[in-house]
């Protein structure tokens, strides 16, 4: 491993416990990172501790090792049910890499035990493992962490467990609060002892982190280590310095995905991330890479999975070679790595806005070999299965949905998007329906030439279902026309919160009517009833009892997600 030096671990001020020494031995972690040099006294000396350092500095050594120091030299041994140290993290994959590094430590330490509480698994086979074994170690996500101080009724008092507590670290603190955990982090800190060590790890100050910091340190010494080479420039960059970030620009929105296929099909040998807007996107692209770059190993992951995102991650991680979506960082403790960017030209001043805004300069670069049109390919596999077709569709619709909400959206219009040329670019068979596409035309969008609902599932099963689902509805009589609301672009609709009022304005006013529609009842309620038959909530003999007897009362279904009601629009 070639680390960034810092010195000796034997130059510490104060000595490592033995036992930590050969672990670092084992591991041939010979010199400290900076972070590790300048957080371990700290901690060990019982300051709580603020450190903003780039990913990929060696920030989970900075607190494991100071970690298991402090439970040394607690005066009263810890007990099974106890919990001296804790751990919170932002995502399952981030929690499992801290674990295992934490196992390789604690190894020499039987002593101590320690639990991993993430999302994926049952949360009642967590609480039994941890009544059986305890925890004097907890690694946690937000969420889950949360739900556990809820299992008393199942026999585990965690409010009690943590009374003990000696430490306490937040990792990826900027990222715990970006990605919404900020009131679970509250929850959780209203259990902790406020006589603690805490440890903060970020890769950005921003004004939220500021008020985390006030509320749950105490006199903190703050730490910003810096990359070495740019400690001096006037610009300090954010990213490891042996990454290396690239932008490229395809000169039409359909060449994107071809330069990206081209790019892999080039970098067979190497391991890659690639990473895409929405989840969505993920599973129609992933199936397709798996089609068009040959002999390698395709792994899709995003946060809509449940427990195959553990396994997948896992898989990935064991892998020479593989391309991955969603997951994972490159350029770790004294490794390379690149990063590649494909904008369109309407795109590239975003290139200005990363070096500027996010400390994060990209250096051009310019993929010279041919590139072949693998889109006809995908239209192929979506005509060959209607589940492909599907997912193309979806992809497409939260796309655009995400490009209007993206964070720089001086940059990122949705006004400036060609639709034609951006489906074909996701080499749609029809366009979608959804509102910022209604009044609009497509020209050079010419489409599949059959009629897409005679594309069939590939599953019999699933077709089956379908045909079936199509029969029934044609033999329905019509229900008379009503007048409904028009739908707004996505790109133009108000916020959650304005949404929510709105609704309940409008529940209020008609709890108040003495009018009853009846149609309109029987339209929403049937239109509720074949969403939950897709959904597979239902079976179709329950479809087909609820769709043949008139509701006595208003049924409230599960709401469909964005993607789904814009598609269904």
């Amino acid at each position: 491993m070639n680390n960034s030096t810092e010195g000796t671990w034997d130059s510490l001020p104060t000595q490592l416990t033995e036992g930590i020494l050969q672990t670092l031995e084992e591991i041939k972690f010979t010199h400290m990172t900076p972070v590790q040099s300048a957080c371990i006294p700290l901690f060990m000396s019982n300051k709580d501790v603020a450190a903003e350092a780039v990913t990929g500095s060696g920030k989970t050594l900075a607190f494991v090792i100071p970690i298991i120091e402090l439970l040394l030299r607690r005066e009263e041994k810890l007990k099974k049910m106890q919990v001296g140290a804790l751990v919170i993290t932002p995502t399952r994959e981030l929690a499992l890499q801290i674990s295992e590094v934490m196992a390789l430590f604690t190894s020499k330490f039987p002593q101590f035990t320690q639990i991993l509480l993430i999302g994926g698994t049952n949360p009642i086979d967590d609480v039994e493992k941890f009544k059986e074994n305890g925890a004097n170690i907890v690694i946690a996500t937000p969420g889950r962490l949360e739900d556990m101080f809820r299992r008393k009724p199942d026999g585990l008092d965690l409010a009690s467990s943590v009374r003990s507590l000696d430490v306490l670290v937040l990792d990826e603190a900027d990222r715990l609060l970006d990605m919404g955990f900020e009131a679970s982090l509250n929850t959780i800190l209203a259990h902790l002892p406020k006589q603690r060590r805490t440890g903060l790890f970020s890769a950005t100050q921003t004004q939220e982190l500021e008020k985390l910091v006030r509320a749950g340190l105490r006199n903190p010494v703050r730490i910003t280590v810096k990359e070495k080479g740019v400690a001096e420039s006037a610009v300090v960059q954010k990213t490891p310095s042996r990454l290396c970030n690239y932008f490229t620009v395809s000169h039409a929105t359909e060449n994107k995905f071809n330069n990206l296929v081209a790019f892999l099909r080039q970098h067979k040998q190497e391991k890659h991330l690639v990473f895409f807007s929405t989840c969505a996107c993920v599973e129609y692209f992933g199936r397709a890479l798996e089609t068009l770059v040959k002999k390698v190993t395709v792994h899709a992951i995003h946060g809509k999975m449940k427990n195959k995102r553990n396994k997948i991650f896992a898989d990935f991680r064991a892998l020479k070679s593989a391309f991955v979506h969603r997951c994972g960082r490159t350029a770790r403790i004294g490794n390379h790595g690149n990063a590649l960017v494909f904008l369109l030209p309407m795109e590239e001043s975003y290139v200005n806005f990363l070096s500027i805004n996010q400390k994060c300069p990209l250096q051009k670069m310019v993929l010279t070999e041919e590139v072949v049109d693998v889109l006809p390919k995908v239209k192929a596999m979506s005509l060959a299965d209607r589940a492909m077709f599907d997912r193309g569709m979806r992809a497409f619709v939260s796309f655009v949905q995400a490009y209007a909400k993206h964070e720089c959206s001086l940059i990122f219009r949705v006004k400036d998007l060609n639709f034609s040329t951006l489906a074909r670019g996701f080499a749609l068979l029809r366009m979608p329906k959804m509102p910022e596409l209604k009044g609009k035309t497509f020209p050079g969008f010419d489409g599949a030439a059959l009629d897409t609902d005679t594309i069939r599932y590939k599953d019999k099963n699933r077709e089956k279902l379908r045909q079936k689902m199509l029969a029934e509805l044609k033999e329905r009589p019509p229900l008379p026309k009503r007048n409904f609301i028009k739908n707004k672009s996505w790109s133009k609709q108000k916020t959650k919160t304005e949404r929510r009022k709105k609704r309940s304005a409008k529940r209020k006013h008609e709890e108040g009517s003495d009018v009853e529609d009846e149609d309109m009842k029987e339209l929403l309620n049937d239109t509720r009833i074949l969403k939950r038959l897709k959904k597979g909530k239902i079976s179709e003999e329950d479809f087909e009892k609820q769709i043949t007897t008139k509701p006595k009362n208003k049924i409230h279904g599960g709401g469909a997600s964005g993607e789904e009601e814009a598609e269904e629009a």
